[in-house]
């Protein structure tokens, strides 16, 4: 990862803590961590803990939902970073798919951030909101699959 890069994530970190802290307490109380970013690719982890599980040990489909949701959203604020462009987002639908349970830490991965800035970019172009799917596929440990998450993003650039 390049100095660039690295300097895009420490700020996505620092701003995906703050969102948590501030803005959407859920994210905070289910410690989503945000452990890679690039152009194309977001990866996080939500840890197995007391505030994560469900009476059987395994993640709460709640937990699952919201580590999906800041997975398949984190881009928006990268690409509205990175193209200076205040971008108005949210998620206007979602399926999900449990494959098995999930009882261990999870890792979320989406690779659909080109769809996201293109999205974007369509949108600074007409002014219009424009909606995108991405896909977050979620692992185990072990690296097995657990559930799949398709999410509609609906992004709007706002004038500067």
């Amino acid at each position: 990862m390049n100095n660039e890069g690295k300097k895009a994530l420490k700020k996505l970190k620092w701003q995906l803590f703050l969102l948590g802290k501030f803005k959407i307490p859920l994210i905070g109380y289910t410690g989503v961590r945000l452990i890679e970013l690039n152009d194309e690719t977001v990866k996080t982890t939500v840890k197995l803990k007391r505030r994560t599980k469900n009476h059987l040990n395994s993640m709460y489909f709640g937990a699952l939902a919201i580590g999906a949701d800041v997975t398949g959203g984190i881009h928006a604020f990268y690409y509205a970073n990175k193209h200076q462009q205040k971008v108005s987002f949210a998620f206007k639908g979602m399926k999900s798919e449990f494959i098995m349970r999930a009882e261990s830490n999870c890792t979320f991965v989406c690779k659909d951030g080109k769809k996201v800035e293109a999205a974007i970019l369509k949108s600074k172009t007409t002014g219009d909101r424009v909606n995108e799917t991405t896909l977050v596929n979620v692992y185990n440990q072990q690296q097995e699959l657990v559930a799949t998450f398709e999410l509609i993003v609906s992004v709007k650039c706002k004038n500067i």
